[in-house]
């Protein structure tokens, strides 16, 4: 399930030179993505992360939430530590990139099948530089992204209900946490490392 049409033709491509394999549907975002595993209780369902209306993290939840043995493979092309750590624990059976070979996909699909775990050499990696690090907390997160859209501590404040010193207590842990040199910093850091989306 990916929102884009090239990225499914080459994944279907893929699968199809298997004897063994079939694509027996696909869908352009994560609402889409619920709606045809409903419809076809696939073996196997292959997710991309960001994808329009649903993401792919909201349309795990739902799928796992009902269907608590699906096996979902998420093929994105976001490495973060926090965002892979999220899909594994919303029930993600795989997470790799869309840089994998071809092979590399099949190989995670059998395994896949038979309950085996496949995370990209990039992610775990990424994974492992972070490991140790304390994650950002649920308060933080919604603080940094006010942040994102430009908002002063005063202005956060004041939309969080809390005060300036809370807010400037939040961004000192958040800084210290990530290791960012300023605000900007912080904001781009949590991006990469998947803690927020970046902004439209």
């Amino acid at each position: 399930m990916d929102d884009h049409p090239v990225m499914r033709d080459g994944l279907r491509a893929v699968i199809e030179q298997e004897p063994d394999m079939e694509v027996v549907g696909e869908a352009a975002d994560g609402r889409e993505a619920i709606e045809q595993f409903h419809k076809l209780l696939p073996d196997i369902m292959l997710i991309d992360l960001q994808m329009p209306d649903v993401d792919g993290l909201q349309a795990i939840t739902t799928i796992r939430s009902e269907f608590p043995d699906a096996t979902i493979i998420v093929l994105t092309t976001f490495p973060g530590d926090a965002r892979v750590v999220r899909a594994f624990t919303l029930g993600a059976t795989s997470y790799l990139l869309k840089t994998a070979r071809r092979d590399e996909i099949i190989k995670a699909v059998r395994s896949a099948l038979c309950g085996r775990h496949t995370m990209a050499p990039e992610v775990a990696q990424e994974i492992a530089s972070h490991t140790g690090q304390e994650g950002l907390t649920e308060r933080e997160v919604g603080v940094l992204k006010l942040v994102a859209e430009g908002h002063s501590n005063r202005a956060i404040a004041t939309a969080l209900c809390i005060s300036e010193d809370t807010v400037k207590a939040r961004m000192k842990s958040i800084m210290s946490k990530l290791g960012a040199e300023d605000r900007t910093h912080a904001v781009m850091i949590a991006i990469r490392r998947g803690f927020m989306e970046s902004q439209p």
